[in-house]
């Protein structure tokens, strides 16, 4: 079942989420002795990279990764990475071998297929005697107020990949850039835990949407729900706030 907090503003959510982090990361590392931790761009992620970057302690023996990305270089203002670098990494002083970016700037298709590639060396599956998709610990997102996660659109064919994909290039997105690499649906699912991120009244029609019946005209409500934790300020609330 879904873990819903709902918190008065938008510096609360972030402090939840960033303790929330915080948390998990810690019995993960204490478990395996790494962990794989991956970020999303957007307003209300970068205030939680703030906080998380203050206790940079927190991020030892973490490796990160991305969930979505513009086809754009690492230092344009559209970069997811260029955002989590200012916001997180280099405040924190992530060692730059743990820190793993989707390289935008070689388009999505080419950037998908190196970022899969990657992923799948790195990350293990759930169960280490499978195939299955790589399983991140934490994915950080936000939803769009069509409630689009990382670079998934509404009734968009990524929703369709098959469980072999890891990384996919889209060519489409309705929100500028059109190009973007994304993770797919199935690592989304198979990723031990997802926070997902939601501040004002502008999310709470997507929020509501997402905890209802699933569906792919809202994305965000395809995640593993027994695997999702979902921090919203009041205004972000379905049908107000929850504790």
């Amino acid at each position: 079942m879904t873990r819903l907090t709902s918190c008065p503003d938008a510096e609360t959510v972030a402090q939840r989420a960033a303790a929330h982090i915080a948390r998990q990361l810690a019995e993960v590392r204490e478990l395996r002795g790494v962990a794989h931790l991956a970020l999303s761009g957007g307003t209300t992620p970068g205030r939680t990279y703030e906080l998380l970057a203050a206790a940079p302690q927190d991020l030892a023996g973490t490796e990160v990764w991305f969930a979505d990305e513009r086809c754009v270089g690492p230092q344009d203002e559209q970069s997811n990475y260029r955002l989590a670098d200012q916001a997180l990494l280099t405040p924190a002083k992530v060692p730059a071998e743990l820190v793993h970016r989707m390289e935008g700037e070689l388009g999505p298709e080419e950037g998908a297929r190196r970022y899969a590639l990657e992923l799948c060396e790195r990350v293990p599956s759930e169960h280490a005697e499978s195939s299955g998709p790589p399983a991140l610990d934490v994915v950080v997102l936000g939803i769009g107020p069509d409630g689009h996660v990382a670079s998934l659109f509404p009734g968009a064919n990524t929703l369709d990949a098959g469980d072999d994909a890891v990384c996919l290039g889209v060519r489409d997105s309705p929100k500028p850039p059109p190009q973007r690499i994304t993770l797919s649906l199935g690592v989304l699912r198979a990723a031990r835990g997802c926070l997902l991120l939601a501040t004002g009244a502008g999310k709470a029609d997507a929020v509501a949407a997402m905890l209802a019946q699933p569906s792919r005209h809202v994305p965000a409500s395809l995640l593993r729900r027994e695997r999702l934790t979902v921090i919203v300020d009041d205004a972000a609330a379905p049908g107000g706030p929850a504790r």
